[in-house]
């Protein structure tokens, strides 16, 4: 019986611990052996008052965009809290960053009017490229760090953006002996599925820095897409894999594909 494509393959999965059943899942699936590093905490605001604003005022907008899942779970949280639901978001175009982003959305009974064919910022400009946006007001709820592309180049064409922090994201305590044993020995690859969970990964290795210890530069990454991969390529980590499609099942194919070129011909 033929081994599976991954089998004996350590992956180090760094998504939130609430999100890594997503990529942990099929990995495994493909034989590998999947060790777990969250790199990210997803929390609350310091205040909710913004958002809960502008909630408040959601027949001021013309569009939503919602730029990842976290953004819509906490949108839809306060949207409760205030109770109010997916109908008030009728008279609204939505737009969704990725489809994990969608079906989110989607599976709370919100229609999505356009998900962009490249799952990053300049994606949704293209989107909207032929459409008039002088005037238009754009709602954006995300996170308290983030690009900021989308706004800057909605404003230039004659939008009003309003940029909400939805959620932060920090970074978990993780001990330095815990640390040092999942990287003992060091995986055959890390995965990255976003900027903060690459420069976050880094942070933790950097700040239990000692004789002999890992460092990015010891590090084979895949990457869920170019931004990503620019980010850690910036930290010092040797990036080998790259999403052709900026998604979780896109890094999964990306991530087989580079091991099974590895494999000797004739295998």
């Amino acid at each position: 019986m033929p081994s599976l494509p991954l089998a004996g393959i350590r992956i180090a999965v760094t998504r939130a611990r609430a999100q890594s059943d997503a990529l942990t899942q099929p990995l495994e699936a493909l034989g590998a052996q999947v060790i777990s590093i969250p790199t990210i905490e997803v929390r609350g605001p310091d205040s909710w008052s913004t958002l809960d604003n502008a909630i408040a005022r959601l027949p001021e907008f013309d569009f939503l965009v919602l730029t990842s899942v976290n953004g819509v779970q906490k949108l839809l949280e306060r949207l409760a809290v205030a109770g109010r639901g997916a109908a008030e978001l009728e008279h609204v175009e939505v737009g969704a960053i990725g489809p994990a982003t969608a079906a989110e959305l989607e599976a709370a009974g919100i229609r999505v009017n356009f998900v962009p064919k490249s799952y990053r910022a300049e994606g949704l400009l293209d989107a909207l490229e032929k459409r008039d946006l002088a005037g238009k007001r754009f709602l954006i709820p995300r996170a308290k760090v983030a690009r900021d592309v989308v706004p800057r180049v909605l404003a230039e064409r004659g939008a009003h953006v309003e940029v909400v922090e939805a959620y932060q994201t920090g970074l978990p305590s993780l001990d330095r002996d815990g640390l040092r044993a999942l990287l003992d020995p060091v995986p055959d690859l890390v995965t990255f599925t976003s900027s903060s969970t690459a420069f976050n990964f880094a942070r933790l290795v950097e700040d239990r820095a000692e004789p002999g210890a890992v460092s990015p530069a010891d590090i084979r990454a895949a990457s869920i897409g170019p931004i990503t991969s620019e980010t850690a390529r910036s930290l010092g980590f040797h990036v080998v894999v790259e999403a052709a499609e900026y998604t979780i099942p896109g890094l999964v194919a990306a991530i087989r594909r580079y091991f099974a070129s590895r494999q000797p011909s004739g295998a």
